[in-house]
């Protein structure tokens, strides 16, 4: 067997197809972001113009002159792909503060196992009996269906996460309770595909092979969130300790981590994805990993590698060829609705009014990046056809694309509040003397307790902090909304504080915060807490309004832009 080399040929093919895929998906994926879609959307859509779908139809030499078929060229940008896929699902981990959503179990819980399982089976009935012509094996209808079940079951976390942000939700109680069901219906999710993943590759319907499979992949995964956790923290916190250059030692050592538990996971017998998506869950676990360390991870893997492995999977896909129509609307629709009543039956299992049922059913719609890539997998083991893969692609964009009107509707139907009516301007202290953060939540319980006589001081002190040590409720620009929910309260209670030196916060810019909100409201007024948290994000993402409050002399003044802020 011959060896073959590369050459300086291959190398600038390979130059130019970065530049070209890179380029063009960074640039389009911008212009997605501004009209508020995924920039996934325009990543695939790069991969179709420069892929057989456009270019090689329109200009087949020039479309095979910039993407050869020479099998050396193809693995070039095929392990570049792969590798932005393995780091796509660490980061998708490190996203999932799983042992958070575990100790909110309850409603968390009910609603994502409601949403694992109804999806399910309203995905398996169906598909079970699809026409054999869509289907690689009709002799395997019952692994083809379980897979598609489990496409139709994992939501794109990190999709429903950016429309959170964008609508101010993300650092809401029901932002949180969102977020934290989905972390579980990731974990649940991505177990139950890896295990119908394992047990097609090794085709053996032997009941001793798939007890080996299931203990196997629930095996790793339980070890290595026990004790695994903890030894990723420790050494963490050793980097931290001994003060090396960061982010870049804490990146190096994620990925050694994603790449040793990808490396196991493949040798056991089920996908090293499995391994690289638990190693980034354990490495989120550990609390020195701080919010600008995992932003600049962040930015690292959806910057350069997942723009090149969605455009290249626009590459492999001749839409023309293998576009049907009622498979598209036959997955879009049966993902969607599976996900949406999935989601609003758990809901129904908790005490959470009807509105909030439909923006967490709404939120667990989309599909987006997850699906592609479970999609990509079925596709890559001939698990699935072309056509079907197709279907999945647009269910995924569909979902995707649909997911923030769809939310913004449902927040559009709440009744307007005005949030000057819950601060008293004797609840505003210009000059904060707190050095830290609890100290200056401290400061400003005090002064939310002296506008009411039915709570002490130190009641709401505890529970705030409670709540701030499950997610931090720092934003970006300098503004921090610390808040809890309290029984024996009629209405909110809202206290200002700004700090002229700042505090860390734990940001997710790294920024010190300088203007913190204090938001105290009652139990049964969630709506009321929701709407406030977003309406003050809102405002003050005006950098002339975080400006004009910075400069003001005392609490006369703050008093009088935050009216005008919130009248706008």
């Amino acid at each position: 067997m011959g060896v073959h080399y590369l050459n300086e040929h291959n190398i600038f093919i390979f130059l130019v197809q970065v530049f070209l895929l890179l380029g063009l998906s960074r640039g389009l994926g911008e212009v997605f972001r501004r009209w508020r879609q995924p920039a996934v959307t325009a990543e695939i859509l790069v991969g179709l113009l420069l892929g057989p779908t456009v270019l090689g139809r329109l200009l087949p030499n020039i479309q095979t002159a910039l993407f050869p078929p020479d099998p050396i060229q193809l693995n070039m940008l095929e392990t570049v792909a792969w590798v932005g896929v393995f780091l796509l699902l660490l980061e998708t981990g490190l996203e999932v503060d799983f042992s958070i959503a575990w100790r909110q179990r309850g409603d968390a819980l009910k609603i994502a196992i409601s949403d694992i399982i109804l999806p399910m089976i309203i995905s398996f009935i169906p598909c079970l009996f699809l026409p054999g012509r869509y289907l690689m094996d009709p002799q395997r209808r019952i692994v083809f269906a379980s897979f598609m079940a489990a496409v139709m079951t994992i939501s794109a976390m990190p999709i429903t996460a950016r429309a959170l942000h964008d609508l101010n939700l993300a650092k809401t109680e029901l932002g949180f309770l969102i977020m934290s069901a989905l972390a579980v219906n990731d974990v649940i999710g991505w177990l139950v595909f890896t295990i119908i993943l394992g047990l097609f590759i090794h085709a053996s319907p032997a009941l001793s092979n798939i007890m080996l499979i299931l203990f196997s992949t629930i095996g790793f995964a339980a070890l290595a969130l026990i004790w695994g956790r903890s030894l990723a923290n420790f050494l963490l916190n050793l980097i931290r300790e001994r003060q090396m250059p960061e982010p870049g030692s804490s990146l190096t050592f994620i990925c050694l981590l994603g790449v040793i538990f990808g490396a196991i996971t493949q040798k056991i017998g089920i996908h090293a994805l499995f391994g690289f998506f638990i190693a980034g869950l354990i490495a989120g676990e550990a609390q020195s990993l701080s919010e600008e360390t995992r932003g600049t991870i962040s930015q690292m893997v959806y910057s350069v590698f997942v723009p090149l492995f969605f455009a290249n999977i626009g590459l492999k896909i001749d839409l023309w060829r293998s576009f049907d129509f009622f498979l598209v609307a036959f997955i879009s629709i049966i993902g969607i609705a599976g996900r949406f009543y999935g989601a609003w039956i758990g809901c129904l299992m908790t005490d959470m009014s009807k509105s909030n049922r439909s923006i967490v059913a709404v939120a667990h719609t989309p599909g987006g990046s997850m699906e592609i890539v479970v999609g990509l997998l079925a596709l890559e083991y001939k698990l699935i056809t072309e056509s079907v893969f197709v279907a999945i692609v647009f269910g995924a964009v569909i979902s995707s694309v649909i997911l923030g009107p769809w939310l913004k509707r449902k927040l559009a139907k709440r009744k307007e509040i005005f949030v000057m009516d819950y601060l008293q301007k004797q609840a505003i202290l210009p000059n904060l003397k707190a050095s830290n953060k609890d100290e200056a939540i401290h400061e400003l319980c005090k002064a939310a307790a002296a506008r009411q006589d039915v709570l002490k001081a130190d009641d709401i002190y505890h529970e705030v902090l409670r709540r701030e040590a499950d997610f931090s409720t720092a934003l970006e620009h300098g503004l921090a909304i610390p808040h809890a929910r309290l029984e024996n309260l009629d209405r909110p209670v809202i206290a200002f504080g700004r700090s002229l030196t700042g505090l860390d916060w734990n940001s997710p810019d790294g920024k010190l915060t300088r203007l913190v909100f204090l938001l105290i409201t009652p139990k049964a007024m969630d709506e009321i807490q929701i709407q406030i948290l977003a309406r003050i994000a809102q405002a003050l993402t005006d950098e002339g309004v975080r400006t004009a409050l910075a400069e003001a002399e005392n609490n006369s003044g703050i008093w009088n832009i935050l009216r005008d802020s919130f009248k706008s």
